[in-house]
């Protein structure tokens, strides 16, 4: 069974010690970067990330970053959106269909609107990443644009 935990004093040192392949580590941001910038969005910003330990039954087995932006901060399009920021399953839990699992229960998250209303999720990726491009495909996101700047394919799913 897939849930998100909070990260906690309790698991934090187990949270950055996920690891992705060697193949994958430059498609994402480490979580002990994604963690800095949570804290600083938690700040700073009116609405700060939502970062989970993701866990299958009591094992941790990878880390989500969400965020929530207003139609006027969406970079990507004109609508209230959610983003998932930051998606990984760690290496040794690879190949198991907890990716998918994990997504499926971010979207059930997402559509409980835990940081106000939305029509859209976005993601993005590198364009080289190729397993995650099927697994976003297999959950309806469909690409939409590439963000130049972090030179990502920008994808979209309608809630």
């Amino acid at each position: 069974m897939i849930e998100f935990r909070k990260i906690t004093w309790d698991n934090f040192d187990e949270c950055i010690s996920l690891q992705l392949t060697d193949e994958q580590k430059g498609f994402l941001s480490s979580n002990v970067y994604s963690l800095a910038q949570s804290y600083v969005a938690l700040l700073n910003d009116e609405l700060p990330a939502m970062t989970f330990a993701i866990y299958n039954y009591d094992t941790m087995i990878g880390f989500i970053m969400m965020y929530h932006d207003t139609a006027e901060e969406n970079e990507y399009g004109d609508e209230e959106a959610y983003g998932i920021l930051r998606f990984m399953i760690d290496k040794k839990y690879q190949n198991r269909g907890f990716g998918t699992k994990a997504i499926k229960k971010a979207q059930e998250y997402i559509q409980t609107f835990p940081q106000g209303e939305a029509k859209a999720v976005y993601i993005s990726y590198a364009p080289e990443n190729k397993i995650a491009r099927h697994l976003y495909a297999k959950f309806g996101f469909k690409e939409i644009g590439i963000d130049e700047e972090e030179d990502e394919i920008v994808t979209k799913l309608n809630i």
